[in-house]
């Protein structure tokens, strides 16, 4: 086994790490960050899902490098892609023009945008990336970690990782268990936190949000690019949720914001109803030069392809790999349906020229290289946000909880999708709401920190911590506080809650581009 060390260890590549892994190497410390599939960038890339913002984004509401890296998304369009003059000159330009977010673009686009904001210090050898590395082992003295093992997935040996602190930036919390570190799992219970929207009677560990296999697909009129019938085709063609108003499979899905009503989607715009096609739109050929595309490109990620008919989270990995199983061929029956079924406009059935392109997730079967995980394990933490911190429909002052040790901040509504537990949506307004470093402090454990999805917050306020700009926040934060606490001799606990030390920290930050208030803002 080869041992290797670092000042930072980041267990898991995907936003948050990234963020992590730039911010401590920028403050000139040794950092080494695993990632378990081909690509780095998790929500962006490995698990091709397209930024969901807040509508201020392009102003302010995000980190500076989380601007530069949608500053950079754009300018590598201009300065690789054949575009259009009048694109090119866009200055917020939407390469997809998808309306899910105001800046939709390729996988390996983000791709390449992280490694170009990393590259200085890969280079330099300051960061080294450990891609296709999964967690295998965590060593313990105590209440800290002293080292993780990881394996090399392609070679099948082991490298041991040695450092001062350790980040969990893997999409389901995966090092807190192995670490010991006290953690909860699905949903908590109005017992236990007072949410308005909490479970009621016990906690329900089980019940988690749905996860996706996300795909892209073009559409060419007139072609056949139909694929085999997947193996549960008929399984998925014939379900319907108790709790949905149609087949999982149909054009009818539930309303969010008041599941008593449904929604009617078709596919491509021209009709009263919501299309879909272009929702996720990550490549629009008006934005370039005639011939490049010969379709717009699409991202699948819809109600449809949700997939709830279980965890894989701390169950028996018979049983997770059979979930995984499951949501990948409810992806490809979504698409088969799609391609042979679909009710069109026009009275007929089916759209064969929808074509699976594996070119834009970098994969053989055509799915994304990793499911999109909406809900991770989450620490117990020095303070946990709840539902009462950030809701309109709770709060009457008109704002958030005002927290005094913020280190960033977000806005989101409270979005969660139906869940392992067959409930329907929690759709919440909320206020645009604040990070607090408690939020990332474990009670116990002295020098591993969370930096995603996994830190202090509930399944409730998961929902509107999930997305890609705080999942980005939290990672860097976390990259500075190690980095800030290597440097003066400091530990994560003492920084908050030293007032003086929590000051100099949060002033520190703001230099370094994160923001940690909000101006006077409106509920989303």
């Amino acid at each position: 086994m080869r041992e290797l060390h670092a000042d930072v260890v980041i267990i898991g590549g995907g936003t948050g790490g990234c963020a992590a892994a730039l911010a401590a190497a920028k403050s000139g410390k040794s950092v080494i960050m695993t990632e378990e599939t081909d690509w780095i960038g998790g929500q962006f890339t490995s698990q091709a899902v397209p930024p969901d913002e807040h509508p201020w984004i392009e102003q302010f509401g995000c980190t500076r490098s989380y601007r530069t890296f949608r500053d950079s998304v754009r300018d590598y369009y201009r300065n690789h892609y054949p575009m259009t003059a009048e694109a090119r000159v866009i200055p917020n330009l939407d390469p997809g023009n998808g309306s899910v977010s105001r800046l939709c673009h390729e996988p390996k686009v983000a791709l390449a945008v992280f490694y170009q904001m990393l590259a200085p210090y890969i280079n330099s050898g300051r960061l080294t990336i450990l891609t296709n590395h999964k967690l295998h082992a965590v060593r313990m003295a105590g209440d800290n970690v002293l080292s993780i093992t990881v394996e090399d997935r392609k070679h099948h040996d082991f490298h041991e990782l040695v450092a001062p602190y350790f980040l969990d930036a893997t999409e389901c919390g995966d090092v807190l268990p192995q670490a010991g570190v006290e953690y909860v799992l699905g949903a908590e219970s109005v017992d236990q936190t007072g949410e308005p929207n909490a479970v009621v009677g016990p906690p329900q560990p089980n019940d988690i949000q749905a996860f996706t296999y996300c795909f892209a697909m073009d559409y060419l009129e007139g072609e056949n690019h139909t694929i085999a019938k997947p193996e549960t085709y008929d399984f998925w063609r014939n379900y319907k949720a108790d709790f949905w108003p149609d087949k999982l499979l149909s054009w009818t899905g539930s309303n969010p914001r008041n599941t008593a009503d449904s929604v009617r989607y078709e596919l491509f715009p021209g009709t009263k109803y919501f299309p879909l096609f272009t929702y996720r739109q990550i490549a629009d050929p008006k934005n370039f030069q005639t011939g490049l595309y010969k379709s717009g490109v699409s991202m699948v990620n819809w109600p449809q392809n949700d997939y709830w008919l279980g965890s894989i989270i701390d169950v028996p990995e018979e049983e997770r790999q059979r979930h995984l199983q499951g949501g990948k061929q409810l992806s490809l029956s979504l698409l088969y349906w799609m391609q042979t079924e679909a009710p069109r406009p026009d009275g007929g059935q089916g759209y064969p020229g929808l074509r699976l392109r594996k070119d834009v997730v970098g994969t053989e079967d055509g799915l994304a290289m990793y499911p999109y995980i909406r809900e991770s394990r989450r620490i117990k933490a020095e303070f946990t946000v709840l539902e009462q911190h950030v809701s309109a429909f709770v709060r009457n002052t008109g704002k958030a909880e005002a927290f005094h040790d913020s280190v960033g901040v977000g806005s989101y509504r409270i979005d969660l999708h139906p869940s392992t537990a067959n409930r329907n949506y929690v759709d919440v307004s909320t206020y645009p709401f604040q990070i607090p470093l408690g939020s990332l402090i474990p009670v116990r454990v002295n020098n591993l920190l969370p930096a995603g999805k996994n830190l202090g917050v509930t399944h409730i306020t998961n929902g509107c911590f999930r997305l890609h700009p705080v999942e980005w926040n939290v990672g860097e934060v976390a990259g500075y506080l190690i980095a800030y606490c290597l440097q003066y001799g400091l530990t994560p606990r003492a920084v908050r809650n030293t007032p003086d030390e929590l000051k100099k920290f949060q002033a520190f930050l703001y230099a370094e581009g994160v923001e940690y208030f909000w101006p006077t803002m409106y509920a989303v």
